[in-house]
């Protein structure tokens, strides 16, 4: 019984995703060499569009505080700030040196994802806020979409145990849990349960103030 070439085979396997490719390639050729002025004006002016909306939501963002790592000072700003965006990454902080390693990739990422507001609030000085939240560890980064806490990262367990992780690695892990827009994105996982900050506030609106 004659025994296969695997060399013979992996090579036709790669032709015939080769000649796939280049089919696609020239079927989308031949459907740009088909399009007349008025086609390629259309295209122009949804382009245009899209682009102009673009830019009304950076402006937007930019008024409401996206592009930079700011601090909110009590926690009426808080429910200010979660209302106003649809994502927003929160840190509670103390005084603390893993603290401030979570500052320093945190003011990096809020450049980099003007889509997001970057924020963070004293834990001790927010204390119902973080009874509401549970937040106990810190630094914690409340992950927030839509008033909702949708996810938390807890301490630098996910970031390798060590403060040594890259920005790229809290970027990842903002990105997984959907709270930034991120083309390198590629699993999912599971969420905690969600709590409403809509609902925090308006039960206990008079301790908020």
């Amino acid at each position: 019984m004659e025994i296969p070439n695997v060399q013979e085979i992996v090579e036709k396997q790669v032709l015939t995703v080769v000649k796939a490719v280049e089919d696609k390639i020239d079927e989308e050729i031949s459907a740009l060499d088909r399009l007349d002025l008025d086609d390629l004006e259309v295209l122009r002016e949804r382009r245009l569009q899209q682009m102009k909306k673009m830019a009304e939501k950076r402006s937007r963002w930019i008024v409401l505080g996206h592009g930079e790592y700011t601090e909110i000072p009590c926690e009426k700003d808080f429910f200010t700030a979660v209302k106003a965006s649809d994502r927003v990454v929160c840190h509670f902080y103390r005084e603390n040196w893993p603290c401030k390693v979570m500052d320093k990739h945190l003011a990096i990422l809020a450049k980099r994802h003007i889509e997001t507001r970057f924020v963070k609030i004293h834990a001790e000085k927010s204390p119902f806020l973080a009874e509401r939240l549970k937040i106990v560890l810190l630094p914690t980064l409340a992950l927030i979409k839509k008033t909702k806490v949708e996810d938390y990262v807890v301490g630098f367990d996910e970031l390798g145990g060590t403060d040594e992780f890259s920005t790229e690695e809290l970027e990842e892990r903002l990105a997984k849990a959907q709270v930034i827009i991120f083309e390198g994105e590629s699993s999912a996982h599971h969420l905690q349960p969600k709590r409403s900050v809509r609902q925090t506030e308006s039960t206990n609106s008079s301790d908020s103030e």
